[in-house]
Protein backbone atom coordinates (compact mmCIF):
# COMPACT_ATOMS: atom_id res chain seq x y z
CA UNK A 1 0.00 0.00 0.00
CA UNK A 2 2.85 2.36 0.91
CA UNK A 3 4.53 1.71 -2.44
CA UNK A 4 1.30 2.40 -4.34
CA UNK A 5 0.72 5.62 -2.40
CA UNK A 6 4.31 6.78 -3.11
CA UNK A 7 3.98 5.98 -6.81
CA UNK A 8 0.67 7.89 -6.98
CA UNK A 9 2.22 10.96 -5.36
CA UNK A 10 5.12 10.94 -7.86
CA UNK A 11 2.69 10.73 -10.75
CA UNK A 12 0.68 13.68 -9.43
CA UNK A 13 3.86 15.72 -8.91
CA UNK A 14 5.05 15.11 -12.48
CA UNK A 15 1.60 16.02 -13.85
CA UNK A 16 1.63 19.27 -11.84
CA UNK A 17 5.09 20.26 -13.19
CA UNK A 18 4.05 19.55 -16.78
CA UNK A 19 0.88 21.61 -16.29
CA UNK A 20 2.93 24.57 -15.00
CA UNK A 21 5.24 24.37 -18.03
CA UNK A 22 2.27 24.37 -20.43
CA UNK A 23 0.70 27.35 -18.65
CA UNK A 24 4.03 29.26 -18.71
CA UNK A 25 4.47 28.58 -22.44
CA UNK A 26 0.90 29.78 -23.14
CA UNK A 27 1.57 32.93 -21.13
CA UNK A 28 4.74 33.68 -23.10
CA UNK A 29 2.92 33.13 -26.38
CA UNK A 30 0.14 35.45 -25.25
CA UNK A 31 2.63 38.18 -24.32
CA UNK A 32 4.48 37.76 -27.64
CA UNK A 33 1.24 38.08 -29.60
CA UNK A 34 0.32 41.24 -27.70
CA UNK A 35 3.80 42.85 -28.05
CA UNK A 36 5.09 44.65 -31.14
CA UNK A 37 7.99 43.03 -33.10
CA UNK A 38 10.37 45.63 -31.66
CA UNK A 39 9.31 44.85 -28.09
CA UNK A 40 9.58 41.12 -28.75
CA UNK A 41 13.10 41.60 -30.16
CA UNK A 42 14.09 43.71 -27.16
CA UNK A 43 12.77 41.05 -24.76
CA UNK A 44 14.75 38.41 -26.64
CA UNK A 45 17.92 40.54 -26.57
CA UNK A 46 17.63 40.94 -22.80
CA UNK A 47 17.62 37.18 -22.32
CA UNK A 48 20.72 36.62 -24.55
CA UNK A 49 24.31 37.31 -23.34
CA UNK A 50 25.83 40.54 -24.71
CA UNK A 51 28.67 40.29 -27.23
CA UNK A 52 30.62 42.56 -29.60
CA UNK A 53 32.89 42.34 -32.67
CA UNK A 54 36.44 43.60 -33.25
CA UNK A 55 35.06 46.42 -35.40
CA UNK A 56 32.84 47.58 -32.52
CA UNK A 57 35.76 47.30 -30.08
CA UNK A 58 38.07 49.38 -32.31
CA UNK A 59 35.40 52.06 -32.76
CA UNK A 60 34.57 52.13 -29.02
CA UNK A 61 38.22 52.45 -27.96
CA UNK A 62 38.61 55.35 -30.38
CA UNK A 63 41.77 57.32 -31.08
CA UNK A 64 44.41 57.78 -28.39
CA UNK A 65 48.01 57.31 -27.26
CA UNK A 66 48.30 53.85 -28.80
CA UNK A 67 47.43 55.20 -32.24
CA UNK A 68 50.05 57.94 -31.92
CA UNK A 69 52.65 55.26 -31.09
CA UNK A 70 51.37 53.14 -33.97
CA UNK A 71 51.49 56.09 -36.35
CA UNK A 72 55.07 57.00 -35.43
CA UNK A 73 56.53 53.49 -35.48
CA UNK A 74 54.67 52.14 -38.50
CA UNK A 75 55.11 55.47 -40.27
CA UNK A 76 58.85 55.08 -39.73
CA UNK A 77 58.62 51.90 -41.77
CA UNK A 78 57.90 54.21 -44.71
CA UNK A 79 61.21 55.94 -44.02
CA UNK A 80 63.00 52.61 -44.45
CA UNK A 81 61.10 51.77 -47.64
CA UNK A 82 61.75 55.24 -49.08
CA UNK A 83 65.46 55.00 -48.27
CA UNK A 84 65.80 51.72 -50.14
CA UNK A 85 63.73 52.76 -53.17
CA UNK A 86 64.90 56.39 -53.53
CA UNK A 87 68.52 55.35 -53.08
CA UNK A 88 68.43 54.20 -56.71
CA UNK A 89 67.92 57.74 -58.02
CA UNK A 90 70.90 59.06 -56.04
CA UNK A 91 73.33 56.20 -56.62
CA UNK A 92 72.71 55.80 -60.38
CA UNK A 93 75.26 58.43 -61.54
CA UNK A 94 77.91 56.94 -59.24
CA UNK A 95 77.64 53.30 -60.32
CA UNK A 96 77.36 54.41 -63.95
CA UNK A 97 80.84 55.87 -63.69
CA UNK A 98 82.41 53.21 -61.46
CA UNK A 99 81.40 50.25 -63.64
CA UNK A 100 81.08 52.11 -66.97
CA UNK A 101 77.41 51.22 -67.41
CA UNK A 102 75.12 51.92 -70.32
CA UNK A 103 71.61 53.33 -69.91
CA UNK A 104 69.86 49.93 -69.95
CA UNK A 105 72.22 48.59 -67.29
CA UNK A 106 71.43 51.51 -64.98
CA UNK A 107 67.72 50.98 -65.58
CA UNK A 108 68.09 47.26 -64.81
CA UNK A 109 69.14 48.11 -61.23
CA UNK A 110 65.72 49.59 -60.46
CA UNK A 111 63.99 46.78 -62.34
CA UNK A 112 65.72 44.10 -60.24
CA UNK A 113 64.61 45.75 -57.00
CA UNK A 114 61.01 45.79 -58.19
CA UNK A 115 61.33 42.20 -59.45
CA UNK A 116 62.16 41.07 -55.92
CA UNK A 117 59.28 43.14 -54.59
CA UNK A 118 56.87 41.67 -57.16
CA UNK A 119 57.78 38.02 -56.51
CA UNK A 120 57.69 38.32 -52.72
CA UNK A 121 54.67 40.67 -52.66
CA UNK A 122 52.15 37.85 -53.19
CA UNK A 123 54.09 35.42 -50.99
CA UNK A 124 54.27 37.91 -48.09
CA UNK A 125 50.55 38.66 -48.47
CA UNK A 126 49.67 34.95 -48.27
CA UNK A 127 51.89 34.38 -45.22
CA UNK A 128 50.48 37.49 -43.52
CA UNK A 129 46.88 36.29 -43.97
CA UNK A 130 47.77 32.76 -42.89
CA UNK A 131 50.20 33.32 -40.02
CA UNK A 132 50.00 36.98 -39.04
CA UNK A 133 50.95 40.49 -40.18
CA UNK A 134 53.50 41.17 -37.43
CA UNK A 135 55.82 38.27 -38.31
CA UNK A 136 55.97 39.28 -41.98
CA UNK A 137 56.70 42.97 -41.30
CA UNK A 138 59.37 42.20 -38.69
CA UNK A 139 61.04 39.64 -40.94
CA UNK A 140 60.97 42.14 -43.80
CA UNK A 141 62.87 44.73 -41.75
CA UNK A 142 65.66 42.28 -40.89
CA UNK A 143 65.89 40.89 -44.43
CA UNK A 144 66.03 44.31 -46.13
CA UNK A 145 68.60 45.69 -43.67
CA UNK A 146 70.90 42.68 -44.03
CA UNK A 147 70.99 42.65 -47.82
CA UNK A 148 71.21 46.43 -48.03
CA UNK A 149 74.36 46.29 -45.92
CA UNK A 150 75.79 43.58 -48.20
CA UNK A 151 75.07 45.81 -51.21
CA UNK A 152 77.66 48.30 -49.98
CA UNK A 153 80.35 45.61 -50.37
CA UNK A 154 79.37 44.65 -53.94
CA UNK A 155 82.55 43.83 -55.91
CA UNK A 156 80.84 44.06 -59.31
CA UNK A 157 77.73 45.20 -61.15
CA UNK A 158 76.32 41.65 -61.19
CA UNK A 159 76.56 41.33 -57.42
CA UNK A 160 75.04 44.79 -56.99
CA UNK A 161 71.85 44.04 -58.95
CA UNK A 162 71.46 40.62 -57.28
CA UNK A 163 71.73 42.07 -53.77
CA UNK A 164 69.37 44.95 -54.61
CA UNK A 165 66.87 42.32 -55.82
CA UNK A 166 67.14 40.68 -52.39
CA UNK A 167 66.52 44.07 -50.77
CA UNK A 168 63.33 44.35 -52.83
CA UNK A 169 62.17 41.00 -51.40
CA UNK A 170 62.53 42.37 -47.87
CA UNK A 171 60.78 45.64 -48.67
CA UNK A 172 57.80 43.57 -49.88
CA UNK A 173 57.46 42.30 -46.32
CA UNK A 174 57.68 45.73 -44.69
CA UNK A 175 54.92 47.03 -46.98
CA UNK A 176 52.44 44.78 -45.11
CA UNK A 177 52.81 47.25 -42.25
CA UNK A 178 50.19 49.38 -43.99
CA UNK A 179 47.61 46.61 -43.48
CA UNK A 180 48.63 46.17 -39.84
CA UNK A 181 48.25 49.90 -39.27
CA UNK A 182 44.91 50.16 -41.08
CA UNK A 183 43.32 47.37 -39.03
CA UNK A 184 43.88 49.26 -35.77
CA UNK A 185 42.56 52.68 -36.88
CA UNK A 186 38.86 53.63 -36.38
CA UNK A 187 36.97 54.27 -39.63
CA UNK A 188 36.53 58.04 -39.26
CA UNK A 189 40.27 58.57 -38.69
CA UNK A 190 41.61 56.48 -41.59
CA UNK A 191 41.25 59.19 -44.24
CA UNK A 192 43.14 61.61 -41.96
CA UNK A 193 45.95 59.42 -40.59
CA UNK A 194 46.85 57.22 -43.55
CA UNK A 195 47.68 60.11 -45.95
CA UNK A 196 49.87 61.63 -43.23
CA UNK A 197 52.16 58.61 -43.61
CA UNK A 198 53.50 60.47 -46.67
CA UNK A 199 55.43 62.64 -44.23
CA UNK A 200 57.59 59.66 -43.30
CA UNK A 201 58.12 58.70 -46.94
CA UNK A 202 59.20 62.28 -47.62
CA UNK A 203 61.60 62.16 -44.65
CA UNK A 204 63.16 58.97 -46.01
CA UNK A 205 63.50 60.49 -49.48
CA UNK A 206 65.06 63.67 -48.09
CA UNK A 207 67.40 61.69 -45.83
CA UNK A 208 68.88 59.72 -48.73
CA UNK A 209 69.29 62.91 -50.78
CA UNK A 210 71.02 64.63 -47.85
CA UNK A 211 73.30 61.60 -47.47
CA UNK A 212 74.03 61.90 -51.18
CA UNK A 213 74.94 65.58 -50.76
CA UNK A 214 77.19 65.06 -47.73
CA UNK A 215 78.56 61.51 -47.80
CA UNK A 216 78.98 60.66 -51.50
CA UNK A 217 81.40 63.53 -52.38
CA UNK A 218 83.65 62.74 -49.40
CA UNK A 219 83.28 59.03 -48.54
CA UNK A 220 81.60 57.52 -51.61
CA UNK A 221 78.28 55.78 -52.35
CA UNK A 222 79.16 52.65 -50.37
CA UNK A 223 79.27 54.54 -47.09
CA UNK A 224 76.04 56.29 -48.03
CA UNK A 225 74.32 52.88 -48.16
CA UNK A 226 75.86 51.84 -44.83
CA UNK A 227 74.58 54.98 -43.12
CA UNK A 228 71.14 54.50 -44.70
CA UNK A 229 70.45 51.23 -42.82
CA UNK A 230 70.75 52.86 -39.37
CA UNK A 231 67.00 53.77 -39.29
CA UNK A 232 66.16 50.12 -40.07
CA UNK A 233 68.19 48.87 -37.10
CA UNK A 234 66.49 51.36 -34.76
CA UNK A 235 63.06 50.43 -36.10
CA UNK A 236 63.61 46.72 -35.47
CA UNK A 237 63.80 47.52 -31.74
CA UNK A 238 60.83 49.90 -31.76
CA UNK A 239 58.64 47.43 -33.62
CA UNK A 240 58.55 45.21 -30.52
CA UNK A 241 56.02 47.70 -29.05
CA UNK A 242 53.46 46.98 -31.80
CA UNK A 243 51.09 44.01 -31.21
CA UNK A 244 49.66 41.59 -33.74
CA UNK A 245 46.45 42.71 -35.46
CA UNK A 246 43.40 41.87 -33.32
CA UNK A 247 41.38 41.42 -36.52
CA UNK A 248 43.80 38.74 -37.70
CA UNK A 249 43.81 37.06 -34.27
CA UNK A 250 40.01 36.81 -34.30
CA UNK A 251 39.93 35.50 -37.88
CA UNK A 252 42.47 32.84 -36.83
CA UNK A 253 40.31 31.81 -33.85
CA UNK A 254 42.68 33.30 -31.25
CA UNK A 255 39.97 35.12 -29.25
CA UNK A 256 42.11 35.19 -26.10
CA UNK A 257 44.98 36.85 -27.96
CA UNK A 258 42.63 39.41 -29.51
CA UNK A 259 41.14 40.20 -26.09
CA UNK A 260 44.62 40.70 -24.65
CA UNK A 261 45.54 43.07 -27.51
CA UNK A 262 42.31 45.07 -27.27
CA UNK A 263 42.52 45.35 -23.47
CA UNK A 264 46.09 46.67 -23.74
CA UNK A 265 45.08 49.25 -26.35
CA UNK A 266 42.02 50.30 -24.31
CA UNK A 267 44.16 50.68 -21.18
CA UNK A 268 46.75 52.73 -23.08
CA UNK A 269 44.03 54.98 -24.53
CA UNK A 270 42.24 55.34 -21.20
CA UNK A 271 39.10 53.75 -22.67
CA UNK A 272 36.97 50.68 -21.99
CA UNK A 273 35.82 47.85 -24.20
CA UNK A 274 32.12 47.37 -25.04
CA UNK A 275 30.01 45.47 -22.51
CA UNK A 276 29.90 41.72 -23.01
CA UNK A 277 32.32 39.27 -24.60
CA UNK A 278 34.23 39.32 -27.88
CA UNK A 279 32.48 36.90 -30.20
CA UNK A 280 33.22 36.45 -33.88
CA UNK A 281 33.37 33.31 -36.00
CA UNK A 282 36.73 31.90 -37.02
CA UNK A 283 37.54 32.37 -40.72
CA UNK A 284 38.84 29.09 -42.06
CA UNK A 285 39.38 30.27 -45.64
CA UNK A 286 42.18 32.75 -44.93
CA UNK A 287 44.61 33.69 -47.68
CA UNK A 288 42.49 32.13 -50.44
CA UNK A 289 43.34 33.82 -53.74
CA UNK A 290 40.10 32.58 -55.31
CA UNK A 291 38.22 35.13 -53.19
CA UNK A 292 39.95 37.96 -55.06
CA UNK A 293 38.45 36.86 -58.38
CA UNK A 294 35.09 35.70 -57.00
CA UNK A 295 31.99 37.44 -58.43
CA UNK A 296 31.92 39.80 -55.42
CA UNK A 297 35.45 41.13 -56.03
CA UNK A 298 36.36 40.25 -59.63
CA UNK A 299 35.85 43.69 -61.20
CA UNK A 300 37.32 45.42 -58.15
CA UNK A 301 40.48 43.28 -58.25
CA UNK A 302 41.07 43.65 -62.00
CA UNK A 303 40.68 47.44 -61.90
CA UNK A 304 42.78 47.72 -58.73
CA UNK A 305 45.62 45.71 -60.26
CA UNK A 306 45.81 48.15 -63.15
CA UNK A 307 45.40 51.13 -60.78
CA UNK A 308 48.37 49.93 -58.74
CA UNK A 309 50.39 49.36 -61.89
CA UNK A 310 49.75 52.95 -62.98
CA UNK A 311 50.31 54.38 -59.48
CA UNK A 312 53.79 52.86 -59.32
CA UNK A 313 54.53 53.45 -63.00
CA UNK A 314 53.71 57.16 -62.70
CA UNK A 315 55.34 57.67 -59.30
CA UNK A 316 58.70 56.13 -60.14
CA UNK A 317 58.45 57.60 -63.62
CA UNK A 318 58.30 61.07 -62.04
CA UNK A 319 61.19 60.30 -59.67
CA UNK A 320 63.52 58.71 -62.23
CA UNK A 321 62.60 61.18 -64.99
CA UNK A 322 63.55 64.15 -62.82
CA UNK A 323 66.82 62.46 -61.88
CA UNK A 324 67.61 61.66 -65.53
CA UNK A 325 66.67 65.12 -66.82
CA UNK A 326 68.98 66.72 -64.25
CA UNK A 327 71.84 64.26 -64.67
CA UNK A 328 71.98 64.53 -68.47
CA UNK A 329 70.93 68.20 -68.69
CA UNK A 330 68.03 67.33 -70.99
CA UNK A 331 65.76 70.10 -69.70
CA UNK A 332 64.57 72.80 -72.07
CA UNK A 333 65.57 75.78 -69.90
CA UNK A 334 65.53 79.44 -70.90
CA UNK A 335 68.04 80.44 -68.19
CA UNK A 336 70.47 77.50 -68.26
CA UNK A 337 73.94 78.08 -66.82
CA UNK A 338 76.99 76.97 -68.88
CA UNK A 339 77.13 73.60 -67.10
CA UNK A 340 73.47 72.78 -67.88
CA UNK A 341 73.82 73.90 -71.51
CA UNK A 342 75.92 70.81 -72.22
CA UNK A 343 73.60 68.01 -73.35
CA UNK A 344 74.59 64.38 -72.93
CA UNK A 345 73.33 61.32 -74.74
CA UNK A 346 74.39 57.73 -75.22
CA UNK A 347 75.72 58.25 -78.72
CA UNK A 348 78.40 60.68 -77.57
CA UNK A 349 80.30 58.25 -75.38
CA UNK A 350 80.09 54.80 -73.87
CA UNK A 351 80.23 56.30 -70.40
CA UNK A 352 79.66 59.79 -69.16
CA UNK A 353 80.38 60.68 -65.55
CA UNK A 354 78.05 63.47 -64.54
CA UNK A 355 77.61 63.48 -60.77
CA UNK A 356 74.84 65.63 -59.30
CA UNK A 357 75.88 69.12 -58.31
CA UNK A 358 74.46 71.00 -55.32
CA UNK A 359 71.71 72.66 -57.40
CA UNK A 360 70.53 69.25 -58.65
CA UNK A 361 70.32 67.92 -55.09
CA UNK A 362 68.37 71.02 -54.03
CA UNK A 363 65.87 70.51 -56.86
CA UNK A 364 65.35 66.90 -55.77
CA UNK A 365 64.88 68.02 -52.16
CA UNK A 366 62.25 70.59 -53.11
CA UNK A 367 60.40 68.03 -55.24
CA UNK A 368 60.29 65.69 -52.20
CA UNK A 369 58.46 68.38 -50.26
CA UNK A 370 55.74 68.17 -52.90
CA UNK A 371 54.77 64.76 -51.51
CA UNK A 372 53.53 66.31 -48.25
CA UNK A 373 52.81 69.95 -49.07
CA UNK A 374 49.37 69.11 -50.43
CA UNK A 375 48.40 66.53 -47.77
CA UNK A 376 45.55 68.80 -46.51
CA UNK A 377 44.16 68.78 -50.07
CA UNK A 378 44.51 64.99 -50.18
CA UNK A 379 42.64 64.59 -46.87
CA UNK A 380 39.93 66.98 -48.05
CA UNK A 381 39.43 65.10 -51.32
CA UNK A 382 39.21 61.72 -49.57
CA UNK A 383 36.72 62.91 -46.94
CA UNK A 384 34.54 65.18 -49.08
CA UNK A 385 34.45 63.40 -52.45
CA UNK A 386 35.38 59.87 -51.41
CA UNK A 387 38.10 57.49 -52.57
CA UNK A 388 37.01 56.86 -56.17
CA UNK A 389 36.45 60.49 -57.27
CA UNK A 390 39.72 61.49 -55.59
CA UNK A 391 41.67 58.94 -57.62
CA UNK A 392 40.04 60.08 -60.88
CA UNK A 393 40.87 63.74 -60.21
CA UNK A 394 44.48 62.99 -59.21
CA UNK A 395 45.11 60.74 -62.21
CA UNK A 396 43.90 63.40 -64.66
CA UNK A 397 46.10 66.02 -62.97
CA UNK A 398 49.08 63.63 -63.12
CA UNK A 399 48.65 63.26 -66.89
CA UNK A 400 48.52 67.05 -67.33
CA UNK A 401 51.67 67.71 -65.29
CA UNK A 402 53.63 64.94 -67.06
CA UNK A 403 53.02 66.68 -70.37
CA UNK A 404 53.81 70.14 -68.95
CA UNK A 405 57.33 68.99 -68.04
CA UNK A 406 58.04 69.07 -71.81
CA UNK A 407 57.64 72.84 -72.09
CA UNK A 408 60.58 75.25 -72.11
CA UNK A 409 60.81 77.13 -68.83
CA UNK A 410 63.26 78.45 -66.25
CA UNK A 411 64.94 76.26 -63.62
CA UNK A 412 62.48 77.68 -61.10
CA UNK A 413 59.56 76.80 -63.39
CA UNK A 414 60.83 73.23 -63.78
CA UNK A 415 61.17 72.92 -59.99
CA UNK A 416 57.55 74.07 -59.53
CA UNK A 417 56.29 71.62 -62.17
CA UNK A 418 58.26 68.79 -60.61
CA UNK A 419 56.92 69.78 -57.18
CA UNK A 420 53.31 69.63 -58.41
CA UNK A 421 53.85 66.39 -60.35
CA UNK A 422 55.33 64.63 -57.31
CA UNK A 423 52.43 65.96 -55.22
CA UNK A 424 49.62 64.55 -57.36
CA UNK A 425 51.23 61.16 -58.11
CA UNK A 426 52.00 60.74 -54.40
CA UNK A 427 48.43 61.66 -53.42
CA UNK A 428 47.09 59.13 -55.94
CA UNK A 429 49.32 56.44 -54.44
CA UNK A 430 47.91 57.29 -50.98
CA UNK A 431 44.33 57.04 -52.22
CA UNK A 432 44.97 53.66 -53.90
CA UNK A 433 46.63 52.30 -50.74
CA UNK A 434 43.70 53.37 -48.54
CA UNK A 435 41.01 52.10 -50.90
CA UNK A 436 42.66 48.68 -51.23
CA UNK A 437 43.06 48.20 -47.47
CA UNK A 438 39.40 49.15 -46.95
CA UNK A 439 37.72 47.23 -49.77
CA UNK A 440 39.05 43.70 -49.05
CA UNK A 441 37.92 41.64 -45.99
CA UNK A 442 40.36 40.63 -43.23
CA UNK A 443 40.49 37.06 -44.55
CA UNK A 444 42.27 38.19 -47.74
CA UNK A 445 43.30 41.77 -46.97
CA UNK A 446 47.05 41.10 -46.89
CA UNK A 447 46.87 38.77 -49.89
CA UNK A 448 44.85 41.36 -51.81
CA UNK A 449 47.42 44.00 -50.91
CA UNK A 450 50.20 41.58 -51.89
CA UNK A 451 48.74 40.99 -55.35
CA UNK A 452 48.22 44.73 -55.82
CA UNK A 453 51.77 45.64 -54.77
CA UNK A 454 53.12 42.94 -57.10
CA UNK A 455 51.27 44.48 -60.04
CA UNK A 456 52.56 47.89 -58.96
CA UNK A 457 56.13 46.61 -59.15
CA UNK A 458 55.56 45.61 -62.76
CA UNK A 459 55.00 49.32 -63.34
CA UNK A 460 58.14 50.03 -61.33
CA UNK A 461 60.11 47.57 -63.46
CA UNK A 462 59.01 49.18 -66.74
CA UNK A 463 59.36 52.81 -65.61
CA UNK A 464 63.22 52.87 -65.56
CA UNK A 465 63.49 51.73 -69.18
CA UNK A 466 61.24 54.58 -70.27
CA UNK A 467 62.48 57.26 -67.87
CA UNK A 468 66.18 56.38 -68.12
CA UNK A 469 66.65 54.78 -71.54
CA UNK A 470 64.02 56.36 -73.80
CA UNK A 471 64.62 59.78 -72.22
CA UNK A 472 67.95 60.06 -74.04
CA UNK A 473 66.16 59.72 -77.38
CA UNK A 474 63.22 62.06 -76.79
CA UNK A 475 61.84 63.76 -73.69
CA UNK A 476 58.28 63.99 -74.99
CA UNK A 477 58.39 60.38 -76.21
CA UNK A 478 59.48 59.26 -72.75
CA UNK A 479 56.87 61.26 -70.81
CA UNK A 480 53.87 60.50 -73.05
CA UNK A 481 53.43 56.85 -71.89
CA UNK A 482 53.11 58.02 -68.27
CA UNK A 483 50.43 60.58 -69.18
CA UNK A 484 48.53 58.08 -71.36
CA UNK A 485 48.51 55.41 -68.66
CA UNK A 486 47.11 57.91 -66.13
CA UNK A 487 44.22 58.90 -68.42
CA UNK A 488 43.26 55.27 -69.14
CA UNK A 489 43.42 54.45 -65.43
CA UNK A 490 41.17 57.41 -64.55
CA UNK A 491 38.48 55.95 -66.82
CA UNK A 492 38.89 52.51 -65.22
CA UNK A 493 38.68 53.81 -61.65
CA UNK A 494 35.31 55.41 -62.45
CA UNK A 495 33.93 51.87 -62.93
CA UNK A 496 35.04 50.52 -59.52
CA UNK A 497 31.82 49.11 -57.99
CA UNK A 498 32.47 49.96 -54.32
CA UNK A 499 33.02 53.26 -52.49
CA UNK A 500 34.70 52.67 -49.11
CA UNK A 501 34.43 56.11 -47.49
CA UNK A 502 33.04 55.67 -43.94
CA UNK A 503 32.54 51.92 -44.41
CA UNK A 504 33.48 49.40 -41.68
CA UNK A 505 36.28 46.91 -42.49
CA UNK A 506 34.85 43.52 -43.42
CA UNK A 507 36.03 40.36 -41.62
CA UNK A 508 34.96 37.77 -44.20
CA UNK A 509 33.83 37.83 -47.81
Amino acid sequence: MALKRSSSMKTQLVDAIQLQEVELEEEINTLSSNNTPAEAAEAKAQTEPKCYTVEEAVETIGFGRFHILLFVIMGSANIVEALEIMLLAVVSPEIRCEWRLEDWQVALVSTMVFLGFMVFGVLCGYVADKYGRWKVVFGGFIWASYFSLLTSFSPSYGWFIFLRCMVGCGVAGTSQGFVLKTEFIPAKYRAFLLPLASIFWMLGSMLIIILGMTVVPTMGWRWMIRFSIIPSIILIGLFMFIPESARFQVSAGNIQGAMSTLNWIAKMNGATLPEGELREPEVTERGNAVTLISPAFRRTSLLLWYSWFVASFSYYGSVLSSSELLEKNLLCMTDADPEHQIKHNQEEALCYCIPFNMADYQTLLISCLGEVALIPLNIGLLNIFGRKPSMVILLVLSAIFFMLVNICTTMFGFTVLLFLLRSVVSMNFNAVYIYTAEVYPTAVRSLGMGFCTSFSRVGGMIAPFIAQVLMSKSVILALSPFATACVICAVGVAFLPIETRGRALLQDA
